[in-house]
């Protein structure tokens, strides 16, 4: 982050002058003004080519469980009149991950040294998102602190619920899938061809199935080997394909026209847009900014550029519906309408809240129907499996018999 060297006048008139870190002049401005210091004047610190190694901790990661449990607890503190400087030394003893609690000790020692919370907080990207930072930024310069922690805490809540429901959902099929595929590839390479050496020595005419069982148990036990790595490469391949701009663009293009799961991921998609740009609207970041802000929190490619382009029409004096139906595939009519009666009215941020929780019900009720419906689609594909393997196997039994009666 750029450094600043300031000039300013505190309450007293008295001249003060420092070094600080901020994001941009204007950022430097708000921060000073949060800390009763009028800005006469600025300039970034040119600083040299060799820097000093630090470690910032900006590996791992943070569960969501301890990160709303860190936010709730601090707007508790905050509230109540806790110094924040105590308030996060008292968290930072209570937290037992290790890479958080030293993350929140720096913060710490940051903020005790006269660093602002949101700068401090703004060094772990990885751990406070940049909306995270600029609404605490925000709170701080608006002296409403604990009210926007308490709305990061509920929002943090909300995402976690609606990912936790998604995951859940997805697990059972993926564990019963991978099950299935294990059983199957030990099947047709260690029993099965047990089992179908006694009639290949018969000499006499096999059944199709037994034919097919056969080829596909050689098939495995002979290219096994050759397959597994093959896999391994196309995995590996796959991930550096999907870095390139363009195909992961084609890619989660492709991701939001499937069937089923299309839609679900756009409905995820509009929860998250809409509840991210309820909790800003109630900050005083400006629109432009708020929409570049949250374009950089969406994962989808294709959200994230209609985001982009939203906030580079707002800048021409377009409004946010007429601007969003233009992307009339990601946003459907009824949110660019409630959007554009939120613009008209004043109570956008209401607005979208409350098209936030009416996609996060969707998603949620969507996400219990699928867990319904793929239970016994997954047993018949099991079923028939395991029935098309003892038919072939049953099959030449039965003309064994014959051809000895």
């Amino acid at each position: 982050m750029p450094k600043f060297s300031y000039t300013a006048k505190n309450s007293e008139g008295k001249i003060v002058s420092d070094t600080i870190e901020a994001k941009s002049e204007q950022f430097l401005s708000a921060l000073l003004k949060a800390r009763g210091l009028a800005m006469i004047s600025s300039k970034p610190v040119v600083q040299g080519v060799k820097k000093k190694f630090s470690f910032n901790f900006s590996f791992g990661g943070v569960p969501a469980v301890q990160k709303i449990f860190f936010l709730q607890n601090l707007q508790v503190m905050v509230r109540t009149g806790f110094s924040l400087g105590h308030a996060l030394d008292t968290l930072a003893l209570q937290t037992e991950n290790k890479f958080f609690k030293k993350i929140i000790q720096e913060i710490t020692r940051e903020v005790e040294s006269g660093t602002a919370l949101s700068v401090a907080m703004g060094k772990y990207p990885k751990v406070f998102p940049e909306l995270f930072v600029n609404m605490i930024a925000a709170g701080e310069v608006s002296g409403k602190l604990d009210e926007v922690l308490y709305r990061l805490t509920i929002q943090l809540k909300k995402e976690h619920q609606l990912i936790s429901k998604v995951r859940g959902a997805l697990t059972y099929p993926i564990i019963v899938v991978s099950a299935m595929i294990i059983l199957g590839v030990v099947m047709m390479t260690v029993v099965i061809p047990k089992l179908l050496t006694v009639f290949t020595q018969t000499g006499g005419e096999l059944p199709l199935p037994t034919r097919i069982l056969i080829a596909v148990s050689n098939f495995l036990q002979n290219y096994i080997f050759f397959i597994i790595p093959a896999l391994i490469f196309l995995v590996f391949i796959f991930r550096w394909a999907i870095k390139k701009p363009k195909t992961r663009q084609l890619w989660h293009k492709f991701l939001l026209w499937l069937p089923i799961f299309g839609p679900i991921m756009k409905k995820i998609n509009l929860a998250r847009f809409t509840r991210n740009l309820s909790s800003l609207l109630k900050t005083d970041i400006p629109i432009v900014q708020t929409f570049q802000i949250i374009s950089r929190t969406i994962g989808n490619v294709i959200f994230k550029d209609s985001l982009e382009k939203t906030a580079n029409s707002l800048k021409k004096g377009s409004s946010i519906a007429s601007t969003l139906s233009g992307f009339n595939q990601l946003y459907p009519p009824i949110v660019t309408q409630m959007i554009s009666v939120g613009e008209e009215s004043g109570s956008l941020d209401s607005i979208c809240e409350e098209i936030a929780k009416f996609y996060e019900e969707e998603v949620d009720q969507i996400m219990s129907n699928l867990t319904a419906i793929l239970e016994p689609v997954l047993i018949l594909i099991l079923g028939a499996g395991v029935g098309g393997i003892v038919v072939a196997v049953i099959l030449p039994i039965y003309s064994l018999s014959d051809q000895i009666s």
